[in-house]
């Protein structure tokens, strides 16, 4: 069914297409008592008590809310926008996930402080285009400061370094973008042209510049849980997927520095340069942070560029409790961070941070009707050129929230991840296998009988027991969905404890403010009740007979 076919759009709601009707949607709002005004009253006055009233809880098959979005027609005379609105709330907004529900826990989308709403509502309004000084104006060194402010977070520089280069025009301190994607890209994107040389690069292309360097070729060296836009980015660099060389972690899931070196070592060795070496601080599946220090000291040895991927983690230098486990991240030449992380920022607003201020002129391009030698235009030197002024997100929450605000939901996160991992191993039914170093977790269903079983059995009857739990979890995970009170996210890796074996397990991001220890507790009940299903305990039972 599609708008056009759709019961709540009747022909009277329908509009005639005349100069009048489309001034008025240009300038006129709908009265109070419209529902599109009153959507804004009720997000405004209690943006957490609209979703739980408009977000269904119970999973609609996807096929059918396919159904409701399958003409591909554009409709020839246009709905009012109320009759849209309807249409919207009951077919859009209901079936969207609650990611700001406490019980939401398994993806890093949280609640979102209630000021970025009205803060996004002038972005848009204001529909500056960052692209250019002509098109954002007051944005622009708004937007400078951002990423000096940050720069300062992860570098800490005096105050001449900042009054030097800050405000530079032919400088940048990094560059914002829609992701962390787009980040780590854009550090390897300027990694590359350094490395090279601009000029070749432009000139002759990469296979020329390769062949002008007299290597082989260019590798990036990351660990084995490195971010898979990693991966896009040596395609797109034309490095080659083969080209970025995964390196094993250890018991904790930090990368194993000593193999990282003696890898790069044995690339050079084949004619191969290093390109960069990168760390991660806060690991998508498992949260764990690298040894920054050491692959700092291994990129200086290399002579190569050091990247830090903390997308996720780069707010944790606001803890003074919890920044240490980020040591080292100030010797990185480049940073990725996401803001729609844990700044509590809606979706769309990552930065890259260059510890030096020329770095950025490797990738610097200009057109004389836009982005002209010398200007302060800011899509000079950014891999995307026109983008929206979520800097003001950014700004809004380092001055409302400020650092001790942010201190604090990061004190607290972490907090919430040692608790939830507390209560995980001494519960007799479930076994904690990703311990939180920061506020990621992991853990699975698995009774302490079978435990048992697994360390006392030989490899075969483990590997096909561990085949069977993944089996449960799945399902779990699956029914816990679909029921929409509580959610847990579930992955797959690997784990020394069992030889290496990839096991299906939870994973759990706990950064939501709104979230409390009851909600922990109420998540595994729900996975207790999903594990009592009648498959779930035939599966339990086959395996009780051949422990025996």
């Amino acid at each position: 069914m599609w708008l056009k076919d759709a019961p709540l759009i009747r022909e009277d709601e329908r509009a005639d297409v005349n100069q009048e009707s489309l001034d008025r949607i240009f300038t006129i709002p709908e009265s109070n008592g419209a529902t599109l005004a009153r959507i804004e009253k009720a997000i405004s006055s209690n943006l957490d008590g609209f979703l739980r009233e408009h977000i269904v809880a119970e999973e609609k098959p996807m096929p059918e809310i396919e159904e409701e979005f399958s003409s591909v027609e554009i409709t020839e005379k246009p709905f009012y926008v109320s009759a849209y609105t309807d249409f919207i709330l009951k077919h859009l907004v209901a079936q969207s996930v609650h990611t700001s529900s406490p019980g939401f826990i398994g993806h890093m989308s949280s609640a979102l402080p209630y000021f970025m709403l009205p803060m996004s509502k002038i972005i848009t309004a204001l529909n500056q285009n960052m692209v250019k000084v002509e098109t954002s104006k007051a944005f622009t060194p708004m937007e400078r400061q951002v990423l000096g402010m940050l720069h300062n977070l992860v570098y800490q520089r005096d105050d001449t370094f900042y009054k030097k280069w800050l405000h530079s025009p032919d400088h940048a301190l990094g560059a914002f973008c829609s992701g962390g994607t787009i980040a780590n890209i854009t550090a390897l994107w300027v990694a590359r042209n350094n490395i090279l040389g601009e000029r070749a690069i432009s000139r002759k292309g990469l296979h020329g510049a390769i062949q002008e360097a007299g290597i082989k070729g260019l590798v990036v060296l990351v660990s084995q849980r490195g971010h898979y836009s990693l991966l896009k980015a040596v395609d797109l660099l034309g490095l080659g997927r083969d080209n970025l060389i995964t390196i094993p972690t250890d018991k904790h899931h930090k990368v194993d520095v000593s193999v990282m070196h003696d890898r790069a070592m044995e690339l050079q060795d084949q004619g191969y340069k290093v390109l960069s070496v990168v760390g991660i601080a806060g690991a998508t599946e498992t949260g764990s942070v690298d040894p920054l220090k050491e692959i700092a000291s291994l990129g200086k040895q290399l002579g190569c560029h050091f990247h830090v991927d903390a997308a996720w983690g780069g707010p944790t230098l606001f803890s003074e409790k919890y920044k240490g486990l980020l040591e080292g991240i100030d010797h990185a030449d480049s940073v990725t961070i996401d803001a729609h992380k844990q700044f509590y920022v809606p979706m769309g607003a990552g930065m890259v941070l260059f510890k030096d201020p020329n770095a950025m002129r490797s990738v610097e391009l200009h057109a004389e009707y836009i982005i002209r030698r010398g200007s302060r235009d800011l899509g000079q030197q950014s891999l995307e050129g026109s983008r929206p002024g979520m800097a003001l997100l950014v700004h809004a929450g380092l001055n409302i929230i400020g650092q001790k605000g942010y201190e604090m939901l990061i004190d607290q996160g972490i907090e919430k991840a040692k608790y939830f991992a507390q209560i995980i191993e001494e519960h007799d039914d479930f076994e904690l296998l990703v311990r939180p170093e920061l506020n990621i977790l992991g853990y699975r269903f698995a009774p302490k009988w079978v435990r048992e079983c697994l360390q006392s059995t030989d490899n075969e009857t483990a590997n096909w027991i561990n085949e069977k739990l993944d089996f449960i979890n799945k399902n779990i995970q699956k029914a816990q969905r679909a029921e929409g009170k509580t959610f847990v996210s579930r992955t797959r890796i690997g784990f020394e404890k069992y030889n290496g074996s990839q096991l299906v397990y939870f994973r759990v991001i706990l950064a939501n403010p709104l979230t409390k220890q009851a909600d922990l507790h109420r998540v595994l009940r729900h996975q207790l009740k999903f594990a009592g299903h009648e498959i779930a305990r035939q599966i339990l039972s086959e395996i009780k007979n051949r422990c025996g």
